[in-house]
């Protein structure tokens, strides 16, 4: 009688163990950048948060053995415009947990949040948008929203729209101005800017635009107006005339010919007192949408290229001038191949650039392959294959520093971006031996290899190397309005 109540003790206390934990993972090599733990740990995972970081194996309601796989926080993408549920699967599959539009952002801002809920893969959020606040301000009534995504109600305004061709007058900048506060009010982390797509917007308005920041405390994440130094400088120039924090995107693309020049003067930025940071995408060609004021008269001198560089996105061809002013009135995406492979990898290897793929959406499995394979291609053909960077400083190149990033003024992000009691359990695993990208030109949107799992709030989005579909586990991104 002794021996089986015993037994039953020991039974009810290893089936309340069992069930301490929703999701363990056993076995796994936990690399957090957060503390440069690189060691073999066992992950308990409770209600969407990290419960346990144990030396000893634990037991849980689901336990994943993940032997021989790295256990990272999960990627953080900073820069994605693919807000879709479609374009968010591509992306878990490349180990992204939250996928934020700092650049293009979005207006009206509260409106675009509740058109997310229920629907994301992953952790969301935006900016707000001068882009979409200032076509607002131009055209009364006008709500963009995701301007990456409804690019049409744009379109619809016929070739040269006032919003991105027309300079603003002091009733325009009102308008603007009291938009991007709204949107700030509305929870939104910052304003965006795609200047290169508003080319009448005079420094004077960015400045303007840029005091908001600063009253408002939150960075300006841009895309200054033409590509090279001068175009950063001038950026670098109105933020600090006004005392905003700056992050300018693509530094890839945005630098070109000129990178060591302008990894330098971000760093002497920096080194003097501003609050600036930049990010990369691990490819030489970029892509934006042919009917973009990008492509005004002067667009060659601009991006340092012709026709023949442009290559129409649905079908792969080159463009000629006929098929470029043909294809620019039915508008649509193109690809832009305007970088050389050296200025990338100075830019992925520099300290302190982040990783983010400007992924944009994919339209019928078409489009650029940065939006499915940017951080599997750091980590298996820069760092492990060309051995560009350790495999540690590239994974705190997409986790902890996008974290910090925005963590002073949006606190949820204290809990993303490191593997820590009480984080969030956004966690990507990964086989360090295979991982790699394999989306191309051709097939865009082909998933990576090497990422078997993927958990996002303590939710597989992808298990055993197969993407849960119904999986809808992504929460608001947001500053608490």
């Amino acid at each position: 009688m002794r021996s089986f109540l015993s037994f039953l003790l020991f039974f009810h206390v290893s089936h309340c163990f069992a069930e301490e934990y929703d999701l363990v993972l056993n076995n796994g090599r936990l690399m957090d950048p957060a503390t440069n733990l690189d060691a073999v740990r066992h992950i308990g995972i409770r209600e969407g948060k990290i419960a346990a970081i144990s030396e000893t194996p634990l037991a849980g309601k689901e336990t994943l053995n993940v032997k021989g796989h790295v256990v990272a926080p999960g990627f953080i993408d900073l820069h994605a415009h693919g807000q879709t549920t479609s374009d968010m699967q591509i992306k878990a599959c490349d180990g992204v947990t939250t996928a934020l539009d700092l650049e293009a952002g979005v207006y009206p801002v509260a409106a675009w949040y509740r058109s997310m809920e229920g629907t994301a893969t992953l952790n969301y959020g935006a900016t707000v948008g001068h882009i979409a606040a200032r076509f607002a301000a131009f055209h009364p009534g006008l709500e963009i929203g995701h301007w990456a995504v409804n690019r049409a109600k744009v379109a619809g305004l016929g070739a040269k729209p006032d919003g991105a061709n027309k300079r603003a007058t002091d009733k325009e900048l009102k308008l603007m101005g009291d938009a991007i506060n709204h949107g700030l009010d509305e929870g939104a982390l910052g304003i965006g800017f795609g200047i290169n797509y508003t080319p009448a917007a005079a420094p004077s308005e960015i400045e303007s635009m840029f005091r908001i920041a600063t009253e408002r405390k939150v960075p300006a994440f841009v895309h200054t107006r033409a590509f090279g130094l001068a175009a950063i400088q001038e950026a670098i120039t109105e933020a600090k005339t006004a005392g905003a924090a700056l992050h300018i995107v693509h530094v890839g693309s945005s630098a070109i010919g000129a990178m060591r020049e302008v990894l330098k003067l971000i760093d002497a930025s920096k080194a003097a007192g501003m609050d600036i940071s930049t990010e990369v995408y691990p490819y030489t060609a970029a892509s934006t949408v042919l009917e973009s004021a990008m492509f005004n008269p002067g667009w060659q001198d601009n991006l340092k290229i012709d026709y023949g560089d442009l290559a129409w996105a649905a079908t792969g061809e080159r463009l000629t001038q006929e098929s470029f002013e043909r294809y620019r009135k039915q508008g649509g995406w193109v690809i832009i191949y305007m970088m050389k492979d050296e200025n990338v990898e100075m830019a992925i290897a520099h300290p302190g650039v982040m990783i983010a793929s400007d992924g944009v959406p994919f339209i019928d499995g078409k489009g650029h392959p940065r939006g499915a394979g940017t951080f599997a291609r750091v980590l298996g053909h820069y760092s492990r294959e060309k051995k560009l960077l350790p495999l540690m400083e590239a994974l705190a190149k997409m986790t902890i520093l996008p974290a910090r990033r925005l963590e002073g003024y949006v606190p949820m992000m204290k809990g993303k971006g490191r593997i820590a009691l009480g984080a969030d359990a956004d966690i990507t695993v990964f086989d360090p031996t295979t991982v790699i990208d394999r989306a191309t030109f051709e097939s865009p949107t082909a998933p990576s290899a090497g990422i078997p799992h993927v958990i996002v709030n303590g939710v597989p989005v992808v298990r055993d190397g197969n993407l849960v579909k119904e999986a809808r586990p992504g929460r608001a991104v947001r500053i608490t309005p």
